[in-house]
């Protein structure tokens, strides 16, 4: 899948045409009334049955909610971070949360619906998500965090032009980041040169 073009930033609003029939997808900033919905997506992208239809589901190592609400009005709300939404149309896709950490930025709760995971829209979403950490913050470094054992993840995101740092972070004991299903859970810090 190729990039036909892209149509210059308009108050935060991008638009990409992707060489798949009919589909044109347009990025921007979450306003904060939109705050149940994107909690609703990211939970239905990582947990529970729903997230099974895509491959990113964390439903085999964690229970419990990913997000809610409130932290992602938080987020919204902070001007250090902003959720980034795709759609297609007025209908969202997708969400992901950038959050300015010192000289680089965090890119992470990237989800795609997941139905429609496979079709190369998450490849085209974390460009325009680094493209516009770079526009907002002047950045040149994004940063995330992937559990180890996800290798197709880590794998993923090694195509993008992502490198695996060595970092190791432990899982959070915290109810609200997830209960753990399987022992030894931990993050790899990943992080890109833009």
């Amino acid at each position: 899948m190729r990039v036909a073009g892209i149509c210059v930033q308009s108050s935060m609003m991008h638009t990409l045409f992707l060489s798949m029939p009919s589909l044109s997808l347009s990025f921007r900033k979450a306003r904060v009334e939109e705050s149940d919905l994107i909690a609703a997506l990211v939970n239905s992208a990582y947990r529970g049955d729903s997230s099974r239809a895509g491959w990113t589901t964390e439903a085999d190592l964690l229970d419990g909610q990913r997000t809610d609400a409130l932290e992602i009005r938080t987020l919204i709300e902070d001007e250090k971070s902003m959720i980034l939404l795709c759609q297609q149309d007025h209908e969202i896709l997708g969400s992901v949360l950038l959050q300015k950490k010192g000289d680089a930025v965090y890119l992470g709760m990237l989800v795609v619906r997941p139905e429609l995971q496979g079709r190369g829209i998450g490849k085209h979403f974390i460009q325009m998500a680094e493209r516009t950490a770079q526009q907002e913050w002047k950045i040149s470094k994004m940063t995330m965090s992937v559990i180890t054992v996800r290798q197709e993840l880590m794998a993923f995101y090694e195509r993008r032009g992502y490198r695996r740092t060595g970092q190791i972070l432990p899982f959070p004991d915290d109810p609200g980041a997830g209960i753990p299903l399987v022992l030894g859970l931990q993050f790899e810090i990943l992080e890109k040169d833009l």
